[in-house]
């Protein structure tokens, strides 16, 4: 359904990108924001799906600054590896290559933001501090290491009870920090429910989250 295109962020860097037309009518346009494993085939899924919902969907290769075509597997080797590229790539330029989506897809912001994992994380902070409609971020784990940030634009937060990598406290410290945020926790739910690649995938929990994402847009997007 897809195809590849390339983006410019606005300090010169050009990255690819995987982006999904809209069937039919266009809602509007969503970044879909990559897991440690790249723009891969589940996040291509993940365009093509809100495609189908209406929404002209483009991943930008976040790790393209580092390497380009990076798509790993959900393994021990594949996580490692993920890690390291994002340690190395930092927050910054994570949100300079959101923006470039951003501006491709509406260059007056009319955007909404979806995230995944580590883009859970970073799409929390394109909530504070990009010029976007509004985001939904799925099981970030490092959100709370942003707690003296603002978000700027509505919001909603995706976790998992038995996410053995984000604590239940933790939650309730994002809770207490954005009281006014939205967040939905699925019951029995661990990381990663959302992908159907993963061991934790859990299709009651996605397709839950996936309603709820899609009103946001539906209600911010239109």
């Amino acid at each position: 359904m897809g195809e590849t295109i390339r983006l410019e962020a606005s300090d010169g860097h050009a990255l690819s990108a995987y982006r999904a037309r809209a069937k039919g009518v266009r809602k509007g346009g969503v970044v879909v924001v990559q897991e440690v494993f790249g723009v891969n085939s589940h996040i291509r899924s993940v365009c093509d799906r809100f495609a189908d919902a209406g929404y002209e969907a483009v991943a930008p290769a976040l790790f393209d600054r580092l390497r380009s075509g990076v798509e790993l597997d959900y393994d021990e080797i594949g996580i490692a590896e993920g890690r390291t590229l994002v340690s190395e790539l930092g927050w910054d330029n994570p949100l300079v290559d959101i923006d470039a989506a951003a501006r491709a897809l509406d260059p007056n912001g009319a955007v909404g933001v979806v995230g995944y994992c580590w883009g859970g994380s970073v799409s929390f902070l394109a909530a504070c501090q990009l010029n976007v409609a509004c985001v939904a971020a799925y099981y970030g784990r490092h959100i709370v290491e942003f707690l003296g940030e603002t978000p700027h634009c509505p919001l909603i937060l995706h976790f998992g009870t038995e996410d053995s990598l984000i604590p239940i406290e933790n939650v309730e410290k994002i809770r207490v920090a954005f009281p006014d945020v939205p967040i939905y926790l699925y019951h029995g739910a661990g990381h990663g429910f959302n992908c159907d690649q993963r061991k934790d995938y859990r299709a009651d929990a996605a397709k839950i989250a996936l309603d709820r994402t899609l009103s946001l847009f539906a209600q911010h997007l239109a």
